[in-house]
């Protein structure tokens, strides 16, 4: 089984921060880096569990929930990543190197978000 424990780390850590700023951070760029991201793994994980579906937009639902936005969306890659994971033996579906992918997107996310709230 897929071991996601890394990107739901990398997800959490990200996300508690963006619940940490203020307000003035948030809306210097932090909320919109969050939102984006958010966006991507929710159409990611979208991705892996509906393939011949076309993936819905997450909602901006304002700078304050943005970490519990993205927060939710992290984990419900990683859990689409683990149920893949069992389920794509043979099909060419690398859930180790997606989940790998998603870890990089979120950490270089988290950066752009910190360098925004200077």
């Amino acid at each position: 089984m897929l071991d996601v424990t890394p990107l739901l780390a990398a997800v959490d850590r990200f996300a508690d921060r963006l619940r940490a700023m203020p307000q003035s951070a948030l809306t210097r760029g932090a909320a919109a880096e969050g939102l984006t991201l958010a966006r991507e793994l929710a159409r990611r994980a979208q991705r892996v569990e509906f393939p011949d579906r076309p993936p819905r937009v997450l909602p901006d639902a304002g700078v304050f929930a943005v970490g519990d936005q993205l927060a939710v969306a992290g984990h419900d890659l990683a859990e689409a990543l683990r149920t893949a994971d069992a389920g794509t033996a043979g099909t060419g579906f690398d859930a180790s190197a997606a989940s790998a992918e998603a870890v990089a997107l979120v950490e270089a996310a988290e950066e752009r978000a910190l360098r925004a709230r200077r």
